[in-house]
């Protein structure tokens, strides 16, 4: 049995020869034709029967012409049918596909030009999908040359549609697109898969009429069944390729959450076994996470820490609620603390699928706070309240503008030499507090305690302030008023005094002291002279440089006094003492 290629060689074979035998006949005739009349001549003549025998032969061997070659031509559309619709089913990228198809299609049915459509998935509106003859700017233009009229036709209707010269056709003469640009052969068949259209395969030939017939219509509407479903595959693959990217992309990021996250995460199944565990958590139990997977969390506990816990997991499992829960598990370093948020794990279906832990350890924590808040009865409050958010390259010594204050208790020597030191501590630690007290009010940093005395700093990098001077005067004041307020509580044998003095002024601030032992102070011009106005300060009094009274004058009243304590500090000519506050002045930031 021939197969197609034998098939069709033998049928060139034989059309070939079928034109050169007609050709043969077609030369005899003509020979016989012009002899026809020398014969006569001479008394002779041609049987009828001979030449009408040769003009039947001669129409036969047309008609077997035309035959075969139909049949060749058949034939080769059938043959690149099969081999075209063998390598379109093996494609699975749409544009590729929907290329082979319209080449394919323009093949088999010799057309000028043709195109086709597909149902958009989203709107459901026909969309160009891919041409030939037409490129992309022609399919734009408004009078681009098709028929639409025809396309919307086979796409509701579902039947094909095949006009051998459609500017005659009686059906289309009430179309505007067909009579208007005059077009001539058409042929479209639709795009069906599982008996749903989606899309239209449309040729034309603006200029041939009869371009198409029947066989035609019969091999493009087989064709396009196949092509309908290969081009469904590939927009299948597609979408199926581009959701597959979109998962592994989302897996990706969700990931990359996962193991960025700073808390610790598990993820435990019906029976307490880790099912996933990021890097946080495997640092908090001392695993790795690939070691920690596929481990009862009972197993990577400390052995105190997993009453407390189980009993906590039983109570999600059962009610399906959120709690909070910490731990204590004991350690060589000491007791760690462990903060946990345990969630019910629920699949897509809402079924309980484990718990979810969310696991955060709080030891360093808790141990740093622990140390501050012993450290705060010892180092200046702003200082250790902003330990968190200022770099400790900015402790190492920074030069800035500043406002110092040094109130020093009037009296005190004496009245240290009349009680015990049990009583004599309990009372200057009251003053010293209140102090203190009102400095922190006014968010400056008290600086240090140098016996009777107590320095403040206001504007260091530790508190930052733009109106550092209208504080310092401010916290001065209130130190006085308190000052009086305390007066009442105590004996008048008790009752003492402060000196202030305060200076705006550049100072080196920073950690001075030994590798051993350091403190936060500041060196230079504010402090110097804040504790030389001081020294001119009686009990009761609040005096201030000039620098400082220039930025303060705004808001206190003041009176100025030549100083009689200047020391080396000739350029102290003038000084204020800091009577109240003005009557009408702006709020201070403080009270805002």
């Amino acid at each position: 049995m021939f197969d197609n290629t034998e098939r069709f060689h033998a049928l060139s074979t034989t059309h070939a020869h079928a034109r050169e035998l007609a050709q043969r006949v077609s030369d005899l005739a003509q020979l016989l034709r012009a002899h026809q009349e020398v014969l006569l001549q001479r008394g002779m003549n041609l049987s009828p029967a001979s030449l009408e025998s040769l003009r039947a032969l001669e129409r036969q061997l047309e008609t077997f012409t035309g035959q075969a070659l139909g049949l060749h031509a058949e034939l080769r559309q059938l043959q690149a049918l099969a081999s075209s619709t063998a390598l379109i089913n093996a494609l699975l990228d749409p544009p590729e596909v929907l290329a082979r198809v319209m080449d394919t299609v323009i093949e088999l049915t010799g057309a000028e030009r043709g195109f086709i459509v597909l149902r958009s998935p989203a709107t459901g509106e026909l969309e160009f999908a891919a041409a030939r003859g037409i490129d992309r700017e022609q399919l734009s233009r408004a009078d681009f040359t098709i028929s639409s009229t025809i396309v919307n036709q086979v796409a509701s209707t579902g039947a094909p549609e095949l006009t051998s010269n459609a500017s005659s056709d009686p059906r289309y003469q009430s179309h505007e697109s067909v009579i208007g640009f005059a077009l001539r052969s058409i042929i479209a068949v639709p795009l069906k898969v599982r008996g749903e259209i989606i899309g239209v395969v449309y040729c034309d030939n603006r200029f041939l009429s009869g371009v198409f017939g029947q066989r035609e219509l019969d091999v493009l509407a087989a064709f396009a069944n196949q092509a309908a479903v290969a081009i469904q595959n590939a927009r299948l693959y597609e979408a199926a390729r581009a959701r597959l990217a979109e998962v592994k992309a989302t897996s990706e990021l969700m990931t990359n959450i996962f193991e960025s996250v700073a808390s610790g995460i598990l993820t435990l199944d019906r029976d307490g076994v880790v099912s996933s565990c990021n890097t946080a958590a495997a640092a908090i139990l001392g695993c790795q996470p690939d070691a920690a997977v596929g481990t009862p969390l009972a197993d990577l506990l400390p052995a105190s820490a997993n009453g407390a816990l189980a009993a906590c997991l039983a109570r999600v499992r059962e009610t399906g609620a959120v709690e909070h829960h910490r731990l204590e598990p004991a350690a060589l370093d000491g007791p760690r603390l462990w903060n946990l948020v345990v969630s019910p794990l629920r699949g897509t279906d809402g079924a309980a699928q484990g718990v979810a832990i969310v696991l955060d350890n709080l030891t360093e924590s808790a141990r740093r706070e622990a140390q501050l808040a012993e450290v705060r009865r010892y180092l200046p409050l702003a200082l250790v309240d902003n330990l968190r958010r200022v770099s400790i390259n900015e402790a190492s010594g920074q030069e800035r503008v500043i406002s110092a204050l040094f109130a020093d208790v009037r009296g005190f020597t004496s009245f240290s030499e009349r009680l015990e030191p049990e009583a004599l501590m309990r009372i200057i630690n009251r003053y010293l507090s209140l102090a203190s007290d009102a400095i922190n009010l006014y968010d400056g940093l008290v600086e240090k305690y140098v016996g009777d005395a107590v320095s403040g700093l206001f504007n260091t990098p530790f508190n930052p302030q733009q109106d550092h001077a209208v504080r310092a005067v401010q916290a001065a004041l209130n130190m006085m008023y308190d000052l009086y307020a305390l007066h009442e509580l105590l004996p008048p044998e008790q009752r003492l005094f402060y000196g202030v003095g305060i200076h705006s002024g550049p100072a080196v601030l920073g950690n001075v002291g030994s590798p051993e032992r350091q403190e936060y102070a500041a060196i230079g011009e504010a402090v110097e002279v804040s504790r030389l106005l001081q020294e001119n300060a009686r009990g009761g009094d609040i005096v201030i440089s000039a620098a400082t009274h220039a930025l303060v004058a705004d808001y206190f009243v003041c009176e100025a006094f030549t100083p009689e304590r200047v020391r080396e500090r000739h350029d102290l000519t003038v000084a204020y003492r800091v009577l109240r506050r003005q009557k009408r002045a702006a709020p201070l930031f403080a009270e805002t």
